[in-house]
């Protein structure tokens, strides 16, 4: 019998990071930043007291699963440049899943039908999403959308429940109407596991030269008005 893969998972998409390490389906130990926006500072010590409280080393890990993106350029940079190193470095194997599609599995795990449209904040009304259906088969590729209740009328007329959730879901609750049902979901590394293991089992691994996050947008940045 095939041993179940030791996969380590990072989750750095949103505002919190987060690290978890498990066996298979059974997550063995996790850990999650208590402040916003602090990636650089706690990654690292996230993955060390996530090895020390499974009392594995780093190197016996199989593969390193990342969340990809959509989400915050900078925060989606630190996470892939700490798992790319830590694969270098161990020569380990790196699996991406899509932040949003992470999203939509952990959605549906009480669902048994109907459509989901994972969210993440894009700052204003703004935010990242996706449509997929029960059977996370992806219906409506990541997009980013301006959220109103014209934009969102197109999902209102389907006969199966749309859910919504994610970090991008809170701003939506006074915008849409009935039809829509609001899933209480954030990004955690726990979400990407059953995705990971998939990816793990098919060997659809990214190349460490070529990889980088997936952003949907560029970055944005402020240019100072003051004169060099």
């Amino acid at each position: 019998m095939e041993k179940a893969p030791l996969l380590l998972s990072i989750e750095t998409a949103t505002e919190i990071c987060s690290v978890c390490l498990s066996r298979g389906s059974i997550i063995l130990a996790e850990q999650e930043a208590v402040d916003s926006y602090q990636h650089i500072e706690a990654i690292t010590i996230l993955i060390r007291e996530t090895m020390d409280e499974a009392a594995i080393p780093l190197s016996a890990i199989d593969a390193i699963v990342i969340s990809e993106g959509p989400g915050s350029y900078t925060a989606l940079r630190v996470g892939a440049a700490t798992a790319k190193g830590i694969c270098y470095a161990l020569d380990k194997p790196l699996i991406a899943v899509s932040t949003l599609k992470s999203l939509a599995w952990r959605m549906q795990t009480n669902s048994k039908d109907g459509f989901f449209i994972p969210m993440i904040d894009a700052r204003r009304m703004e935010v990242f999403a996706a449509l997929y259906n029960s059977k996370l088969e992806e219906i409506e590729k990541p997009f980013a959308l301006i959220v109103t209740e014209e934009t969102m009328e197109a999902y209102s007329s389907v006969t199966k429940p749309v859910f919504y959730g994610g970090s991008g879901a809170a701003k939506c609750k006074e915008t849409l109407g009935e039809g829509f049902v609001f899933k209480e979901v954030q990004c955690n590394a726990n979400n990407l596991v059953s995705l990971g293991i998939e990816k793990y089992k098919k060997k659809e691994f990214v190349d460490l030269a070529y990889f980088s996050p997936f952003y949907l947008k560029p970055p944005n940045i402020t240019v100072s008005k003051k004169k060099l």
